[in-house]
């Protein structure tokens, strides 16, 4: 695809497959990662790093899904070295971004994502939130990093930007555009990023909603009528609920989320 649209503006979406259960890996990634964690018998659950380009990690002990991790970080590399031979480096922007935290679910968990609690199917953040890396050559500030919260809808509008292309706001209503944060901006102007999952998943979560504001999110659970507030600056496993001691933050937010969902028409089962 790259050699063949080279010479023109281009779009391309690649998914990975992987990292994903069913955990499977070349035989040489396993042994190398089954070595290198012979070599660490003091360490239970020892840190395993992938070497290459995209510095992915996970803390957990299991070499196959090490060596999983670093199939995907070699395919990331062959793209990276085909704009390099074809002089497209220089001029094409690349994101690189997970869809969901790790699954953590009992019966077998391939992740662990400690300090952060539960991982995939739940709205606490060891399920939303995602490594993020975004590569704009002459823009971004090489190894820089950002820690305002973003969400995927922010994508469209940003691309379109990048591009030098006008916004469409009636199609990215959801999301923002980052280039000012790209840019070195430290905060975007946006009160506050949300979520929607009237769902139970295979993992175990249950139908829910959440909203973050600042330092802050709540989490409302519908089956129950529950909420959860936690300031993630203080307390980022989300141990201490604060709904009680912060009632008056609690119905600021628990009423941001009720107005988003019936500004999206959110819909429900």
């Amino acid at each position: 695809f790259l050699e063949e649209h080279k010479d023109e503006p281009f779009l391309l979406y690649l998914s990975h497959y992987a990292v994903h259960t069913p955990i499977q890996a070349k035989e040489e990634h396993i042994t190398k990662y089954k070595t290198k964690l012979a070599k660490m018998p003091s360490f239970k659950g020892a840190r395993l790093v992938t070497e290459g380009r995209a510095k992915m990690l996970q803390v957990q002990d299991n070499p196959t899904y090490a060596g999983m991790i670093q199939s995907v970080d070699e395919s990331v590399g062959r793209i990276m070295n085909k704009l390099e031979e074809l002089g497209m480096a220089d001029n094409t922007v690349i994101i690189f971004m997970s869809d969901n935290g790790g699954e953590s679910a009992l019966g077998g968990p391939a992740t662990s994502n400690l300090p952060l609690r539960a991982g995939k199917g739940w709205l606490y953040e060891a399920g939303i939130r995602e490594p993020m890396i975004i590569k704009w050559p002459g823009v971004t500030e090489s190894g820089g990093v950002c820690s305002e919260p973003v969400t995927s809808t922010d994508f469209y509008p940003t691309m379109l930007q990048m591009a030098g292309l006008p916004l469409r706001d009636k199609q990215h209503c959801d999301g923002v555009s980052l280039v000012p944060l790209l840019k070195g901006a430290p905060t975007l102007d946006r009160e506050a990023v949300f979520w929607h999952f009237p769902h139970h998943s295979p993992q175990g979560g249950v139908p829910s909603g959440a909203v973050r504001a600042g330092d802050y999110k709540l989490i409302e659970f519908y089956n129950s009528n529950r909420i959860e507030l936690y300031n993630l600056k203080d307390d980022i496993g989300e141990k201490h609920n604060l709904t009680e001691k912060t009632p008056g933050k609690a119905k600021k937010l628990h009423q941001m989320l009720k107005t988003w969902r019936g500004k999206v028409d959110a819909q429900f089962p």
